[in-house]
């Protein structure tokens, strides 16, 4: 029936819903009915209905930190769309059913290539494929056996290099390796091949995890080709060693390495000259931003080269962090801040030099954000410039205008998912994974 899943650890950290990704694979696994209909419940914009979290996952109270606010955040419950040009509130929205069957998928991406492939994550360790509607039978990579998946390790993360195919066969993955600790490892793709060969695999990087929780998960690719990467704090809750603001540490990081100029300096990459602690005495190279909980999903938008972060909260806020392309060094605030709301101290903190988060919501709205992306395809004209988001245990999903000044959340649809990631393919068209074993596309209502 999974892993252990106590009280204590529950208490612990709050992405424990997202630990249940793995604390409850084998039910949640077994709950998915391979070749069966998909249902999905949508409900019309700005409904405030919510699916529920599964029986087997789903979120019990913590133990929350006394929080006072700093500024009046974003709410989940506004209406407005905010003082950008799309209006949110009209848009209608349905889900599509793209492919059933899958083991506790956790991340869906393409490889830009024009193939129109999606690539499917398997937190157990395997990468599957969809082409022209239809799931490979055989997976795209196998890593099972490179892997300790369980709690919220696992494969985590996959991106394909620019300009991938025939003359440029790189691709990486984020994994947690058999001992549990953070591992970022290239591979190569042969040109034609309909699978991956693990024995191409060259390690990169690996990172002592203290916890087995706090893992992030992300990576992908900024504007100039740099392979960015998003860590957790370590795990525990709280970060009782407080490494997110600790810049000795890569943990509670994002990371920005350039992984295609090859090795450097002693390491299986090079430090982009331009990263801001280069020089920094004591400071890991590695660091672009700092101050994250649990950055477990993250974007960058192909249009205007921000970097979008759902760091996912303790006790009681879910956060999204912004950084414009050129901006470096940004501090995130955990754990003095969770969310716009004091946390770590429990009042008084100083907000100074400290980059907010551009919206939040309440545990009354879900538990463990799941970060998304911006809409730049061409199904949705509506959506083109919104930040899609969503939350795992309520299957809510949200919007923000990003051009907008007045970032309010939109709450778009009511999915019934335990939504584990939000993808893009080829076109920019928008898709989401469903742990309990699904994929579907985003498109528009009717």
């Amino acid at each position: 029936m999974g892993l252990p899943y106590t009280n204590a650890m529950r208490t612990s950290t709050r992405v424990h819903r997202l630990a249940a990704l793995v604390a409850s694979l084998a039910v949640v696994g077994a709950c998915a009915s391979p070749g069966g209909p998909a249902t999905f419940v949508v409900a019309p914009t700005g409904s405030a209905s919510a699916a529920s979290a599964p029986a087997s996952i789903a979120p019990s109270p913590s133990a929350a930190a006394s929080s006072s606010s700093a500024a009046p955040p974003a709410s989940a419950s506004s209406a407005p769309s905010g003082t950008g040009s799309l209006d949110l509130a009209a848009v209608h929205l349905a889900l599509a059913p793209v492919a059933t069957g899958l083991a506790s998928p956790v991340f869906v991406t393409s490889a830009h290539d024009g193939s129109g492939r999606l690539f499917v994550l398997e937190q157990a360790g395997t990468v599957r494929v969809i082409a022209s509607g239809q799931l490979s039978a055989t997976p795209y990579l196998d890593l099972t056996s490179r892997i300790a998946s369980g709690g919220e390790r696992g494969l985590l993360g996959l991106a394909f290099a620019p300009g991938f195919g025939a003359n440029e066969p790189r691709l990486y993955v984020h994994y947690s390796n058999l001992d549990g600790d953070t591992t970022i490892a290239e591979l190569r793709a042969t040109p034609g091949a309909s699978t991956v060969d693990p024995a191409t695999l060259r390690i990169l990087l690996t990172e002592k995890q203290p916890y087995p929780n706090h893992n992030g998960g992300w990576i992908g690719f900024d504007a100039s080709g740099r392979l960015l990467i998003g860590l957790g704090d370590g795990g525990s809750g709280g970060d009782p060693e407080n490494r997110a603001s600790n810049l000795a540490t890569i943990l509670g990081k994002m990371l920005r390495i350039d992984v295609l100029a090859g090795p450097a300096d002693g390491r299986q990459y090079a430090i982009p000259v331009d990263n801001p602690f280069l020089t920094t005495a004591g400071a890991r190279p590695e660091i672009l931003d700092f101050g994250l909980r649990n950055p477990y999903r993250d974007s960058v938008d192909p249009v205007t080269g921000t970097l979008w972060i759902g760091d996912v909260g303790q006790s009681a806020w879910e956060e999204v962090d912004r950084a414009p392309a050129n901006a470096v060094g940004l501090d995130f605030g955990w754990r003095r801040w969770e969310g716009r709301h004091c946390y770590n101290p429990s009042s008084g903190c100083d907000p100074a030099a400290v980059t907010m988060p551009v919206a939040e919501y309440g545990h009354d709205q879900g538990c463990a954000i799941v970060g998304g992306v911006v809409y730049r395809g061409a199904a949705i004209p509506a959506l083109d410039g919104a930040y899609l988001f969503g939350d795992y245990c309520s299957g809510t999903l949200w919007a923000i205008d990003a051009a907008g000044g007045d970032l309010a959340l939109v709450r778009l649809l009511a999915t019934g998912l335990s939504i584990s990631s939000i993808g893009t393919d080829d076109a920019g068209e928008v898709y989401l994974t469903d742990l309990k074993g699904t994929l579907a596309q985003l498109v528009p209502a009717g």
